[in-house]
C-alpha cells in the first residue's frame, strides 16, 4: 500500500498556505492531514482553499445541505456524528 508523507506547516513556502495549514490544524477543519496531503502541490491546496472558502464559509452552499454533506462524510467514515 502506497504512503503519502504529510507535509509540515514549516516546510511551506508561501506565507498563506502554511497559515492555512496551521488554521486546519486548530480547528481540524478542513481535516488537516488532508490538507498536508495536497500541500505536496501548492497549486492543488490553493484550489481547495478558494472552493473551501467561497462554497462552504462564504455562505454559497446553505446550512441544510452543509449538514447533508457531514452526515454522508461522518457516515462513510464511520464516526459518531
Amino acid at each position: 500500500m502506497a504512503r503519502v508523507s504529510y507535509v509540515r506547516p514549516e516546510d511551506i513556502e508561501e506565507p498563506d498556505l502554511r497559515q492555512a495549514m496551521r488554521d486546519a490544524m486548530l480547528k481540524s477543519t478542513p481535516r488537516p492531514e488532508i490538507q498536508a496531503i495536497r500541500a505536496h502541490q501548492p497549486e492543488v491546496l490553493r484550489a481547495f482553499l478558494y472552493t473551501w472558502e467561497r462554497l462552504f464559509k462564504g455562505g454559497v452552499v446553505d446550512r441544510q445541505l452543509k449538514e447533508l454533506c457531514r452526515l454522508r462524510v461522518s457516515t462513510t467514515l464511520g464516526c459518531n456524528y
